[in-house]
């Protein structure tokens, strides 16, 4: 007997090893049983800059807060890619009558947003000095990002819409036809 409790006291580590062996095995693939393959290592395209915007082309988007700036879409720079960015030009015009243009993108996937150019007053685009993707942040100094993505670009639960049907829940939620 004295035999056969030693025989299963050094067996045990082995068991274990033998069995972490077997799962570390499957940690590097797939997480779920109905998942697919793993997903490619994730590549951006490189975006070409859109015309500057023109009023006629803008879009409110009501921020839903004490703003005193508004934020507008230009709806015709509006594309989507097939890396999964939602690139646009936003318009932003404070109280005082300034006003910001950039051209920036929202990668639904990850809750990110980046900045590609700043508009200057000539109608010219010019590459910013920090391009990282960010996370987007809910709060009252970036609450347009939060609303674009959650609202309209990347909405929770449902199937991405495609570029028409953002434009048009855009105009919606404006009041425009």
């Amino acid at each position: 007997m004295a035999a056969a409790s030693r025989f299963v006291r050094s067996c045990i580590p082995l068991f274990f090893v033998a069995t972490g062996v077997v799962l570390g095995g499957c940690a590097g693939g797939r997480t779920s049983l109905f998942e697919e393959e793993a997903k490619p290592v994730w590549k951006e395209i490189e975006p070409a800059f859109p015309a500057f915007p023109d009023s006629a082309n803008l879009i409110p988007v009501d921020l839903e807060s004490a703003s005193t700036s508004l934020s507008f879409v230009d709806e015709k720079s509006l594309t989507l890619a097939a890396d999964g960015v939602v690139r646009f030009t936003l318009v932003v015009r404070g109280a005082g009558g300034a006003q910001n243009v950039s051209f920036e993108g929202i990668r639904c996937d990850t809750a990110e947003r980046k900045l590609y150019a700043i508009g200057r007053g000539d109608k010219e685009w010019i590459r910013p000095r920090a391009d990282e993707w960010q996370r987007i942040r809910d709060n009252a100094f970036n609450r347009q990002y939060a609303l674009l993505a959650k609202d309209f670009f990347c909405p929770l639960g449902s199937i991405r819409p495609n570029r028409d049907e953002i434009v048009q829940s855009l105009r919606q939620a404006a009041g425009l036809r």
